[in-house]
């Protein structure tokens, strides 16, 4: 059993009534990604987000590095000297492992936990949105959340002279929405509609799961050398994930965290053991104001 909240407990019938609409979500299936990065793209022009990965990393053919304000899509590329099946025994093997990451959308999501203004929303489709209308760039969701995703955006400012150039920060928090205005259209992201072999699925989240236990079970079954789910398990750190994966190696190689944890879980104790120690220390300093000398 899930030590947290259904997301019927969080997005039922109570907050959305007759508009509440089932859980939608990814299934991203690393196996068939090509890195050609047109989800990098399509997420860029329709949310029309900064430009950013014009530096050269040297990480590959990667040169966003990570998810941040301006990368709501990231595709990764890992080089490994390792055969593509665990069967092949040749040492001087490589395989390339691309993967398009993207805000996990948890069903606990420790960054709901922690806005103070309800910027943060869940939708009714059980997906985690930023109202930047209503950001005050207070930041605390950002090291909430257990995967780097959130960033406040920085945007290039003209100085005095149009030459200088200055950073500035937009000071609001920015990731991806799940399209969630085409979602109120009717449509799928513009990620999903994008990729052109269908290794990022879009759908109700039930199904997406019944869909990646088969094609695990069909790579398992040829020998596909370390495939596995990862965020499909409700029961795991966070509650499931609303956009989980198919791996082929362990999830640090990815740049993933292995076993994410709510970061907020252990605030209700925290917050008891600081209002006993509070009370402690005033009762200290009562009994010493009281048996001082007189």
């Amino acid at each position: 059993m899930s030590d947290f909240a259904t997301l019927a407990d969080l997005t039922g019938a109570e907050t959305y009534g007759d508009e509440t609409q089932p859980r939608m979500g990814f299934f991203t299936d690393t196996s068939i990604c090509i890195g050609c990065k047109a989800c990098e793209v399509a997420c860029k022009e329709w949310n029309v987000i900064p430009e950013d990965g014009l530096v050269w990393t040297g990480e590959s053919y990667d040169h966003t590095s990570t998810l941040g304000a301006n990368s709501w899509r990231h595709v990764a590329f890992v080089e490994q000297r390792k055969p593509m099946r665990s069967d092949e025994a040749d040492g001087d093997a490589l395989r390339w492992l691309m993967s398009s990451d993207v805000c996990k959308h948890c069903t606990h999501a420790a960054c709901l936990d922690v806005c103070p203004t309800g910027s943060l929303f869940r939708t009714e489709y059980g997906t985690v949105v930023v109202q930047e209308d209503i950001c005050n760039g207070c930041g605390y969701c950002v090291p909430a959340c257990p995967f780097g995703v959130l960033d406040k955006r920085h945007l290039p400012r003209l100085g005095s002279d149009p030459s200088e150039v200055r950073p500035r920060e937009d000071g609001r928090v920015w990731k991806c929405t799940l399209c969630y205005d085409r979602l109120k259209g009717g449509h799928e992201p513009a990620c999903a509609k994008a990729c052109p072999t269908d290794s990022i699925q879009f759908g109700e989240l039930g199904e997406l799961r019944e869909r990646a236990d088969e094609r695990l079970h069909k790579l398992q079954e040829t020998g596909w050398n370390g495939a596995q789910l990862y965020g499909r398990d409700p029961d795991d750190g966070v509650g499931g994930f609303g956009a989980f994966f198919l791996l082929l190696d362990e999830p640090e190689v990815y740049g993933l965290p292995p076993d994410p944890v709510v970061t907020t879980t252990q605030l209700p104790s925290m917050w008891v053991t600081t209002a006993v120690a509070a009370a402690a220390t005033l009762v200290g300093a009562a009994l010493a104001f009281l048996g001082g000398p007189e």
